[in-house]
């Protein structure tokens, strides 16, 4: 039987970059996921208070590709995104120094403290004990890729199992 020419299509599927955005809890768990272990160096990570935004251009892993990668037996991918907090009133951090910005992070979690009339501080957790907080007005965070996936230059993923 011939489908309807509106029918969804495989090919149709096709991967396309991420633009996600969050406005509730929720949704910021999504993007949690996908950030999970993205690196930046410092020299990546801006506030702009005037605009009220805090940005990371990080890169990523492909963490909604990982299980067909391994599949295929192919490389893991990393991709450059730009995670973005609308609403910035106020951004502090501990662990990294600013002023070092060879310095490169690791994000491990991303979350969201509300505050009232829903305010908060959107916490980005990073390895070695660090962490940005951010005070902002509302819960609005974007996460867009920026580029082509590339090959992960570790080969591997990310493991968080016990050794």
């Amino acid at each position: 039987m011939r489908g309807a020419p509106d029918d969804a299509r495989f090919e149709d599927g096709a991967e396309q970059p991420l633009r996600l955005r969050a406005e509730t809890p929720e949704d910021l768990a999504v993007i949690a996921a996908l950030v999970q272990d993205a690196v930046a160096p410092v020299s990546e990570i801006a506030w702009t208070p005037r605009r009220r935004r805090f940005t990371l251009l990080v890169n990523r892993f492909r963490w909604e590709d990982a299980a067909a990668a391994e599949r295929q037996r192919r490389p893991f991918e990393r991709v450059q995104a730009v995670l973005s907090v609308g609403g910035a009133l106020r951004a502090r951090a501990s662990g990294p120094d600013p002023r070092d910005r060879d310095t490169v992070v690791s994000v491990l979690d991303l979350g969201f403290a509300p505050g009232e009339d829903g305010a908060g501080v959107v916490r980005l957790i990073l390895a070695g004990d660090g962490e940005i907080a951010v005070d902002v007005e509302c819960l609005d965070v974007t996460l867009v890729d920026v580029s082509q996936p590339y090959a992960a230059p570790s080969g591997k993923a990310p493991d968080h199992g016990a050794t």
